[in-house]
């Protein structure tokens, strides 16, 4: 399946002119209920290489709901409604069902879409500043999380990008752009129905 991914924050100048990554996180997640934005995505291999590009855009309803799409170089579609996350690839005409409980968490969706309650199940420290971003390093706490750590970049208060480590040695970087904090969504962004004649795959 292709990659999914979604999480992300971290900017500022030394200390006086900005708060440290992990104040800007906890402004963030505190003043946030929705959120949306696009994302462009570059996956690095384990020797350095570049991998695959994509983009697309991403919205959320906090706790637990959020929607990723994927519009280049392929359509995939990810919605997590609360209750079950549906992975719909349009190639393939294939939908992936999996319960909630497996979705969020110690995942990196968690870290925007999740509860405030990140130290259940992440281990935070602060990672310097670089490129005009104050940055975090979180480290899930499960061994079952499928990646190593995630590093996000912010900047007033905003996620700006996110580096997903995963078990493999490939580092996966997504920049946001046009991001925009409690803006008033659709009723049905975090609805959705399987096409008519799709392949249905879980519960």
């Amino acid at each position: 399946m292709k990659h999914l991914l979604i999480s992300a924050l971290c900017l500022a100048m030394p200390a006086l002119a900005s708060a440290a990554a992990i104040e800007q996180l906890h402004q963030f997640l505190d003043g946030t209920k929705t959120a949306k934005a696009s994302f462009s995505q570059k996956v690095i291999t384990k020797t350095g290489r570049a991998g695959q590009t994509a983009s697309g855009s991403m919205s959320f309803l906090r706790p637990g709901k959020f929607r990723w799409q994927y519009t280049k170089p392929y359509d995939q579609l990810i919605v997590a409604d609360g209750n079950k996350l549906w992975s719909f690839d349009k190639e393939l005409n294939q939908v992936v069902i999996k319960p909630m409980s497996q979705a969020l968490g110690a995942t990196p969706a968690a870290l925007l879409a999740g509860s405030n309650d990140l130290q259940k199940n992440f281990t935070l420290k602060e990672d310097g500043a670089s490129d005009g971003l104050e940055w975090l390093e979180a480290t899930p706490r499960t061994k079952e999380a499928g990646f190593e750590r995630v590093r996000i970049g912010l900047k007033g208060n905003l996620p700006q990008s996110m580096e997903v480590h995963d078990n493999f040695g490939q580092t996966t970087v997504l920049l946001f752009s046009n991001f925009e904090r409690n803006p008033a969504l659709p009723a049905d962004t975090f609805v959705f129905t399987p096409p008519k004649g799709a392949d249905v795959v879980g519960e």
